[in-house]
């Protein structure tokens, strides 16, 4: 494949504050307040304090018919490298070379005029990408029909609703046949379902041999739709790769902040009082690294619980609850399942540990609850456990060509199979 997009030492400088204009007699008035307020005791800003660098340096290459994903924190150049690519705005250094037609879709009706229909605006963008009106007549229908706005088609896009200008802003983007499509983060505005068909039209994109970059912070969407990614921290290019490897690096650099630490802490600090047990803290970890929020399906997660027996007591269990967003128990653990009989603990402060396995949670929400009970007396409390959310993100044994077309339920356990070639007559 022929390389089709090309990026040369890229840099982006922005001046934060107000840029001097002499245009007129008031800027100039103006000017001069600004002057003497900072000759009377206010500190003088220097330029290089007014200037940020949004990129810095930035080198990579895109070969034709790729999907690549562009994937960092806020603030970390993401938006401002697709806007030079969509020739919104000029670099400040570096070099850019693009070989065909570029779409982009950087927020919610790129392009579009209010006072505009729906049909002049499917035109008006289609002139804008260099299409014949004929070729625009070929798409019309199609494009009308994946945006669902058939009925409104003819009414100016300024009454329409957010969903409905996404779904046609998107739908113009992406049946125009540019060679590269360039799509931000404006998939969030849209509902779960127009989301779907969104990643499928761009993986149609992809095998049509046409170029995809995509922004996006849904790390599940960046696997499903891109074969590679790129990582930007502060403006850099600090790694690109396999899509899986650098998202899961960028997951790994998500440390948990002193807040989410803190809201565990405060849920303990703050449980009612127990006589048999005094709850100390509970740690969810990967591969030694502490995690609060989100987990990799891939990695056994590790769950680490310390707290005191205040007295000695027959029966008290320690347990961990799987539960999913509907509240359905999926399945249950206690830290004495195989003990044999019922286990006396005696005063002290104890530690019980568990593993979840690599590969048996699904790429979904769940919530984790840490309970306590004495067998078959009473529950301690606080009675409904405490509860720490998690977002389980698709790291495991997934073949990647089927990632998101199928169904995986409520876990995604990896069973051992075993496939082998027999003839008629063996069989």
């Amino acid at each position: 494949m022929r390389t089709i997009i090309t990026i040369e030492h890229l840099s982006k400088q922005y001046r934060i504050g107000r840029s001097p204009r002499h245009n007129s007699f008031r800027d100039i008035f103006d000017e001069k307040i600004r002057s003497l307020l900072n000759a009377k005791g206010r500190p003088e800003v220097k330029a290089s304090d007014n200037e940020i660098w949004a990129l810095r340096d930035v080198s990579f290459e895109v070969k034709e018919g790729d999907v690549v994903g562009i994937i960092g924190r806020n603030g970390a150049g993401k938006s401002t490298l697709l806007k030079i690519l969509a020739r919104i705005t000029e670099p400040t250094e570096g070099k850019i070379r693009l070989r065909g037609k570029v779409a982009s879709l950087l927020e919610v009706g790129t392009g579009f005029s209010g006072e505009l229909t729906g049909r002049e605006n499917i035109f008006l963008n289609g002139s804008i990408l260099g299409m014949r009106k004929t070729e625009i007549n070929a798409k019309f229908s199609e494009i009308v029909a994946f945006a669902e706005v058939e009925r409104f088609i003819d009414t100016p896009v300024k009454r329409y609703s957010s969903g409905m200008y996404m779904r046609l802003a998107f739908a113009v983007a992406a049946h125009l046949e540019p060679e590269i499509l360039i799509v931000d983060e404006v998939l969030a505005v849209g509902d779960a379902q127009f989301q779907k068909k969104c990643l499928g039209k761009m993986r149609d994109i992809s095998r049509l041999g046409r170029t995809v970059l995509f922004v996006s912070h849904n790390m599940k969407a960046i696997r499903q739709l891109c074969s590679r990614a790129i990582l930007l921290r502060g403006g850099v290019s600090v790694a690109e790769g396999p899509s899986v490897d650098i998202t899961e690096k960028y997951l790994q650099e998500d440390a948990p902040s002193p807040s989410k630490i803190s809201s565990i802490q405060q849920v303990i600090a703050t449980a009612p009082s127990d006589d048999a047990i005094q709850w100390l803290d509970i740690r969810l970890s990967q591969d030694g690294a502490p995690v609060v929020h989100t987990i990799a399906n891939g990695r056994p997660l590790d769950i680490a619980i310390r707290y005191r027996v205040r007295q000695r007591t027959t029966g008290l269990r320690i347990f961990c609850d799987v539960v999913d967003t509907e509240e359905t128990l999926l399945f249950r653990s206690f830290h004495d399942e195989t003990a044999e009989g019922i286990p006396v603990m005696e005063p002290g402060n104890y530690l019980s540990t568990a593993i979840i396995p690599a590969d048996i949670l699904a790429p979904v929400d769940y919530e984790l609850v840490i309970r306590a009970g004495i067998h078959n007396v009473r529950p301690c409390q606080p009675i409904n456990g405490i509860s720490i959310s998690v977002s389980v993100e698709a790291t495991g044994r997934y073949n990647r060509a089927y990632l998101g077309d199928t169904q995986r339920g409520k876990l995604a356990i990896s069973l051992s199979w075993e496939t082998r070639r027999i003839d008629d007559a063996a069989a």
